[in-house]
């Protein structure tokens, strides 16, 4: 019978919130973890985004006039923070994702560590970066608030052999600059860490280690740099880069979009790429002009003067401008950029009995390595995309951040001066009760071959994650590990750091591509066959906790190019939070679809109506994602930024179908019908059998068995 921990850890958005790297209490939240919203950028309630693209981006057709000053490639967190860097200055930028959201490579399936820098070789380009990049975290998180959590870091040792090594770590993080390292002894250990394995010793501790939720953090910065005016398409694969004769880049995209939405939106009689027709886009052109009857009016007679309208007498003409006027003003509150596309019902209850059911079984949805490459469950190969548009775009700079698949996207100006080594990353994820088991991350001493291992630690909404593993696809034997040998390293080596967690409670498994180069470091350098083509490429761990020292030395890197960069006096550094924090079910109302549910536009209603039960996600909460500066289509664009379906049940539609619930919103919102509505692949990267894992007792028992296999 395992010991019990009688202790209670803080968990981001429950009686409170991580702000700057502490903890502060529910009733300190106001003004500093929520914050004044009119001094937030992008927080005013608006119309949902454009399909697969920001709602400032520019038109596809006007290429040949517009050149950008700079394109990023990938929308990660090392391109997402180079973006938000650079929409402090009055520069044209665009970021282009190939998958159908940030934060879908790499930055999704990782641990969210962000590291110290003690570990890293003194010298190395991850040495230059790491320590002045979790430096800057606090500060981001006052500004951005994504939930940061310093929670500090222990390599623990259980001999006196490992105690050599974590004195060879302690001098490395001296020279690397790191601060306030000291090695602890066993009772100070177990006063901070009492559910560790009885056979530590002793524990290199770094109180300024820390977590965040990867993708969080990639979407808040995405927002943030959208808000200040860098323009985003997802969905947007490179497929070509040419140097033109006027010394711009020439890059050329296909933009696809899920083959099922397609083939809804053909049935319908719609623009399979998701814009509106040639004449509803020249009508919306008129109604943002024309957003009040004098506006109209005026629009009118100039329309009269210039000849565009010969009516035959005063009274025509008065008669055409009045009912131009009309039909224009009544025609904004269905256009893009007036009020909400109205299409059927926007009743939620009625629009979820026509949504199809979750997918938790089978492998329609099973991501290969090729599609992590490239978004993983995200990709189009996964959302069986077809292209429906090929764009090009020009731009005086270009920026490679496209992580695994860097080194394509440099071979196509000619570059083959490195190659991406991916190493796969697989972990499983406990349930929030068995967080309390670590508060730190904790490492075993590290393998003078195998690296720093395994981990556990909590998380910063509270669950308990192990991993990851460190499968070398080079590596016959490690590539072809089978799901049950990937459960039964995780879970044994697991054990091994903190024998107490229960294996049962694991409600969901994800794997992550990490970029290792070929030159066994970061790449963050001036193209040798073009100076203005930066690559930030090979951007291994501890990329997350170096990105904002990289997006830093970016700007530089491209001052150094010739890159001309006015600051932009409209910067706002603020976003508010999509969360709210709270106390249990105070305040908050759960029932059947109908219940308790808004019209879209009664806030106070919407605070109240649960959508998400395990994690008490309201509609609200799922309502202002959607009105934010990133477009978002699918229940897993909701699930990364709301946690709606990331619980215990998994989603599940048997429990409170609060899938169904999110694309029920998402289609009232975006004026779109629940066909037109992505969800939640299966199996994704996950190596469990089935989605459900709390329903699965033969499951379930064979998680434990793996556990206790040495």
């Amino acid at each position: 019978m395992p010991p019990k921990f009688d202790r209670k850890l803080n968990q981001h958005g429950v009686k409170g919130a991580y702000y700057g790297g502490e903890w502060v209490d529910l009733e300190d939240c106001a003004g500093t973890f929520q914050p004044d919203s009119s001094k937030c950028s992008g927080c005013p309630t608006r119309a949902t985004c454009p399909r697969s693209q920001s709602r400032n981006a520019a038109s596809t057709t006007n290429k040949d006039n517009l050149v950008y000053d700079v394109i990023i490639i990938g929308a990660g967190c090392i391109g997402t923070s180079i973006a938000r860097e650079l929409s402090r200055y009055a520069l044209k930028t665009l970021l282009v994702e190939s998958a159908d959201d940030v934060s879908q490579g790499a930055t999704k399936g990782n641990s969210g560590i962000v590291h110290a820098g003690y570990d890293d070789k003194p010298g190395s380009v991850r040495a230059k970066f790491c320590w002045p990049g979790n430096q800057m975290f606090p500060q981001l998180d006052r500004e951005l608030r994504f939930g940061y959590q310093k929670n500090g870091s222990l390599v623990v040792a259980t001999s006196s052999k490992e105690l050599e090594v974590l004195e060879e770590l302690m001098e490395r993080g001296n020279i690397n600059g790191v601060k306030n390292l000291r090695i602890i002894q066993k009772e100070e250990l177990f006063q901070m860490e009492p559910a560790l394995n009885p056979d530590c010793i002793a524990a290199l501790y770094a109180p300024d280690a820390g977590n965040v939720i990867p993708y969080e953090f990639a979407i808040a910065l995405a927002e943030n740099a959208v808000d200040n005016g860098v323009e985003l398409r997802i969905r947007r694969e490179v497929t070509a880069i040419a140097k033109k004769e006027d010394g711009c880049f020439e890059v050329d995209l296909r933009h696809w979009e899920p083959q099922d939405y397609v083939d809804v939106r053909k049935k319908m009689g719609k623009s399979i790429d998701g814009t509106e027709s040639k004449e509803i886009s020249l009508l919306s052109l008129v109604m943002r002009l024309c957003v009040s009857f004098p506006a109209s009016i005026a629009l009118m007679e100039g329309l009269v003067r210039f000849g565009l309208l010969e009516p035959s007498s005063k009274d025509d003409t008065k008669m055409v401008m009045t009912i131009v006027a009309f039909i224009s003003t009544a025609l904004v509150l269905f256009l893009p950029g007036g009020g909400k596309r109205r299409r059927g019902t926007s009743v939620l209850k009625d629009i979820v009995a026509k949504c199809p059911p979750p997918v938790g079984s089978g492998d329609d949805g099973k991501v290969t390595l090729k599609d992590m490459f490239q978004g993983g469950s995200g990709s189009k190969t996964v959302q069986h995309g077809a292209t429906v548009a090929l764009e090009s775009v020009k731009a005086k700079y270009v920026i490679n951040c496209a992580g695994s698949y860097s080194d394509q996207i440099a071979r196509m100006i000619g570059d083959d001066s490195f190659y991406i080594k991916p190493r796969l990353g697989d972990y499983i994820l406990l349930n929030r009760n068995q967080g309390h088991l670590a508060h730190s991350t904790i490492f075993p001493c590290p393998d003078p071959v195998l690296g720093k291992g395994v981990l556990v630690q909590q998380t910063l909404w509270g669950n308990l994650i192990l991993g990851p593993t460190a499968r070398d696809m080079h590596n016959k034997e490690t590539r072809d590990m089978s799901n049950e040998s990937i459960q039964e390293y995780i879970l044994s080596k697991c054990k091994q750091l903190c024998p107490y967690f229960d294996a049962k409670e694991a409600i969901h498994g994800f794997c992550g591509a990490r970029s290792k180069s070929s030159r066994g470091d970061w790449i963050i350098e001036p193209s040798s066959k073009d100076a203005n083509f930066i690559h930030v490429a090979g951007i291994d761990s501890p990329g997350l906790a170096g990105s904002p020292a990289i997006s830093l030395y970016v700007v530089e890197l491209m001052q150094k190019a010739g890159l001309k960069m006015p600051p932009n006096i409209n910067f706002n550094p603020n976003r508010a939070p999509i969360i709210t924090p709270k106390v249990g079910l105070r305040g908050l109302k759960m029932g059947p679809p109908g219940k308790n549910d808004s019209d879209g536009k009664d806030e106070a209603t919407m605070a109240k109506n649960v959508i998400c039960k395990c994690e008490k996600v309201t509609e609200l909460e799922v309502v202002r994602a959607l009105r934010r500066s990133l477009p978002i289509d699918s229940t897993q664009g909701i699930r990364k930024r709301t946690r709606a379906g990331m619980g215990h049940c998994q989603g599940d539609a048997e429990n409170y179908d609060c899938e169904c619930r999110v694309r029920a919103i998402i289609s009232r919102e975006n004026g779109v019908s629940p066909e037109e509505v992505g969800g939640r692949p299966w199996p994704a990267t996950s190596t469990l059998s089935q989605r459900w894992v709390y329903k699965d007792d033969m499951q379930k028992e064979g998680l434990e068995k793996r556990m206790n296999n040495n």
